[in-house]
């Protein structure tokens, strides 16, 4: 791996742990289109999909361990809501991510596609008063958490996402919880799920490990930096930033899928 590639490595895993740790997300919703398609464009090598969402796993357990130190103490982590849809996303994020390898590069790229547009209609739903609830009074309904959450770690375990992207507008939309809330514990539950859907392509061999180790850097460094940023935001400008990084990478997969 050359110099010049390890540095487009770590400014893609700069620029999308930057902004996973300011909108709540593990950051592959940007750096898997990146990692797909950067590469070939600067006329290196491509990572296939299975490397690619490789990668992007064990790169999001990093960004979200230190997205997640960088709230501790800001009162926005819900440690019922990281319960249960904890313990659910980390059951189907393994069994997604084991079960990646008996799926082509076509279909790992559909699944994230798919992902992908549900989590922007999603984002795109009005979200009336959530941001008025007082954080001791956030309620939410336990079956719907954990059911939304298994479904959701199986599919980004498949993709090597960890799901935080469509995990926030879950939250937004179904669970009704306050945005700054959200972004918090969205990054511990993504956290969670990367464990598993690492763990599953460990054992199944997906994982370059050079280029992981560059991107797990840029990540320790640039996600407690954009979580910092975010505390201070405007939460509707939160929620449009990312509505609209969602959007961009749909209609790019969906472009290259037809």
């Amino acid at each position: 791996m050359s110099i010049e590639f390890m540095i487009i490595i770590f400014l893609i895993g700069f620029i999308g742990s930057f902004i996973s740790g300011m909108v709540g997300i593990g950051g592959s919703i940007i750096k898997y289109p990146m990692l797909l398609y950067l590469p070939v464009i600067l006329g290196y090598t491509a990572f296939s999909s299975h490397e690619v969402s490789g990668i992007s796993a064990i790169q999001v357990f990093f960004a979200t361990i230190a997205g997640v130190w960088a709230y501790r103490g800001s009162g926005y982590l819900n440690k019922a809501l990281i319960a249960y849809m904890g313990g659910a996303v980390l059951i189907g994020s393994f069994i997604g991510g084991f079960g990646s390898t008996l799926l082509s590069e076509q279909a790992i790229n559909i699944v994230y596609a798919v992902l992908a547009t549900i989590a922007v209609i999603m984002m795109f739903l009005p979200k009336k008063d959530i941001d008025n609830i007082p954080m001791d009074q956030v309620t939410f309904k336990r079956g719907t958490a954990a059911g939304t959450a298994f479904f959701v770690g199986i599919a980004s375990g498949i993709v090597g996402a960890a799901g935080a992207f469509i995990l926030v507008p879950i939250m937004l939309v179904l669970l009704k919880i306050p945005t700054r809330m959200t972004i918090a514990t969205s990054l511990a539950v993504t956290f969670i799920s990367s464990i598993g859907a690492t763990t599953g392509k460990i054992i199944t061999d997906q994982i370059l490990y050079g280029p992981a180790a560059v991107m797990i850097v840029a990540s320790i460094i640039a996600a407690p930096l954009g979580a910092r940023l975010g505390q201070k935001m405007n939460t509707k400008y939160l929620q449009s930033i990312l509505a609209l990084l969602i959007l961009a990478t749909a209609v790019k997969i969906w472009t290259e899928i037809f």
